[in-house]
C-alpha cells in the first residue's frame, strides 16, 4: 500500500494532482481510491487530498502515521499534516506562503523560514522547492502549474510507486490540449530543481 497525501490552499491544484497521481497509479495497473476535503476550497481555505495505491483498497482516508508522501504546496499546510506522514516517509514541500483566509487581520508576520526550520527538525526526507524562483522560469509566470513543478519533484526523487515518465504521459491525457505545454515545462522544472537530491 502506498499513500500520498496532498495538501494546499484553495486554488492552488491540489484536487487536479491527485487526479494526475491516481491515473499514472492506474495506468500501471494499480487499484486506487481518492478523497478530497473539498469544505474550504474557496482560495485560501485548507484543501488536502488523500491518494491511496495498492491492491484491494477499501478505504480513501490515510490513518496519522501512514502517508509515505506528503506534497504541500504550501509550508503552513506541510506543517498542519504532517501528523499524517510516516517516520520514513517523503516530504515535497513549497517555500512560498499564503496567509491564512481566516486571519485576514493578523498583525502577526508569517515566519516562513520558522516554518521550514520546523521541518527540517522533524523529517528526514525533506525537498523544499522555492516557489518563487521556480515560477518565474515558467512562461508568463502562472503560479497555477505549480502542483506540477511539486509533482516532477516527488517523481525525480523516486517517491511514487511508478515511474515519473507514467506521470509525464498522463498530463496530456487529462488536461485540455491549450494547457500541455506550460504544465510539461512546470514538470521538468519540478524534476530539475529536486535533481541534485539524494536519499
Amino acid at each position: 500500500m502506498f499513500n500520498c497525501m496532498i495538501a494546499g490552499v484553495g486554488g492552488q491544484g491540489t484536487v487536479l494532482a491527485s487526479k494526475l497521481i491516481a491515473a499514472a497509479a492506474m495506468k500501471k495497473g494499480f487499484d486506487v481510491r481518492t478523497t478530497e476535503t473539498i469544505g474550504m476550497a474557496q482560495r485560501g481555505g485548507s484543501v488536502v487530498s488523500h491518494v491511496r495505491i495498492g491492491e484491494k483498497i477499501f478505504s480513501p482516508l490515510i490513518p496519522h502515521a501512514a502517508a509515505n508522501a506528503l506534497i504541500a504546496f504550501e509550508p503552513a499546510e506541510a506543517a498542519r499534516q504532517l501528523p499524517y506522514l510516516r517516520a520514513d516517509g517523503f516530504l515535497v514541500a513549497c517555500d512560498s506562503a499564503i496567509k491564512p483566509a481566516a486571519d485576514p487581520c493578523s498583525k502577526e508576520p508569517y515566519e516562513t523560514s520558522a516554518i521550514i526550520d520546523f521541518l527540517k527538525e522533524h523529517v528526514q526526507k525533506l525537498v523544499v522547492i522555492e516557489g518563487q524562483r521556480t515560477m518565474r522560469r515558467i512562461m508568463r509566470h502562472n503560479a497555477k502549474t505549480l502542483n506540477v513543478v511539486l509533482l516532477g519533484a516527488a517523481a525525480q526523487c523516486g517517491v511514487f510507486p511508478f515511474d515519473a515518465e507514467t506521470l509525464r504521459e498522463v498530463i496530456p491525457e487529462l488536461l485540455p490540449q491549450r494547457f500541455w505545454e506550460m504544465n510539461l515545462k512546470s514538470f521538468e522544472l519540478g524534476m530539475q530543481a529536486a535533481s541534485y537530491i539524494k536519499f
